[in-house]
């Protein structure tokens, strides 16, 4: 895979470590806003980057890009991937895919046209205590009730309230709690039993963004709740529950640190299946062999798993 990165934030800083360790990557460029042109640069001079540039089409006609992950802002993924599919390029995307269904839909039709892959970089889907989970799934019984609650005070927060409107808290750019923090529990609920019957998200709304927020997943069966906060936090955990024990996911369901499984009657047990590896290494190391390899097979499998995601977040923006 030879990768163009988009963007210099938060998350590119975090992962070109992780990327620079996973045979079968060359990183070929990264792409910057012209502000961020020289952070960019440094970038690549530490990771061994090719091309540093501000100019998308340069990067897009770089013959030694043939994959492109957008790290941008939310309200930005749909144009990038979507220019990246028509210059002929694979796609991985973060996290929430797009803004709404019908860009997923576009973004899908597109890669199938262009015979490209396109690919959501979500981490808890790739992590071994997620098969884990799954693995262990049918001891709990009937499942009566699922909660996860990812609830994190943001340092942007206190900003935000003062009327600084950073990207994650701007409505136009897609911010809010549903779409960064929530996304995940969605990701993990929808993951291990598809899409629910019903959604209902109840969010506590300021300046027309989700600060904080309760989606509601009704399976007929059993219910859950995913529960996303930047204006608050707790301990960060989920439950899975059932009529003959539970799973506990303990830590964000985002890196599903270490599980705990308590069947009924039996004393509780520790499970992590996880690599030693960062949270962002296993999702990677599934998007290098699948594009190498051109697996559509996988492709679709993930394709399939993201729509029924963005079915549900656009289920539940509608109903806030």
């Amino acid at each position: 895979m030879k990768l163009a990165i988009l963007g210099t934030g938060k998350i590119v800083e975090e992962v070109l470590p992780v990327l620079k360790e996973i045979n079968g990557i060359e990183l070929s460029a990264i792409l910057s806003t012209p502000r961020s042109i020289e952070k960019a640069e440094k970038l690549a001079e530490l990771y061994a980057i090719s091309q540093a540039s501000s100019d998308y089409d340069n990067i897009l006609a770089n013959p030694d890009v043939d994959t492109v992950y957008v790290a941008l802002p939310n309200h930005l993924h749909y144009d990038y991937a979507k220019k990246a599919l028509l210059a002929g390029k694979h796609v991985i995307c973060e996290k929430p895919f797009t803004l709404t269904l019908a860009e997923f839909e576009d973004l899908a039709k597109i890669a199938e046209q262009e015979n490209r892959i396109l690919l959501e970089a979500i981490t808890n889907q790739y992590l071994g205590n997620f098969a884990s989970i799954k693995a262990n799934l049918s001891k709990l019984g009937e499942i009566k009730i699922v909660e996860c609650n990812y609830s994190q005070y943001s340092s942007r927060y206190d900003a935000f309230k003062r009327g600084e409107i950073a990207p994650a808290f701007d409505p136009a750019k897609g911010g809010g709690a549903l779409r960064d923090l929530n996304i995940y529990n969605i990701h993990l609920v929808v993951g291990l039993f598809g899409k629910p019957e019903k959604v209902q998200y109840l969010a506590n709304v300021e300046r027309d963004v989700d600060t904080s927020g309760i989606l509601i997943m009704d399976y007929g069966h059993f219910k859950a709740a995913c529960i996303g906060a930047k204006d608050c936090s707790a301990d960060i955990k989920s439950t899975i529950q059932g009529n003959k024990g539970s799973i506990a996911v303990l830590g964000p369901t985002n890196s599903m640190p270490e599980l705990s499984l308590a069947l009924n009657g039996q004393s509780m047990t520790m499970i992590n299946e996880n690599s030693l590896n960062h949270r962002m290494h296993d999702e990677f190391v599934a998007f290098q062999a699948i594009i190498e390899h051109k697996d559509m097979a996988a492709t679709k499998l993930a394709l399939d798993h993201s729509r029924l995601v963005m079915e549900v977040l656009d289920e539940a923006v509608k109903s806030m």
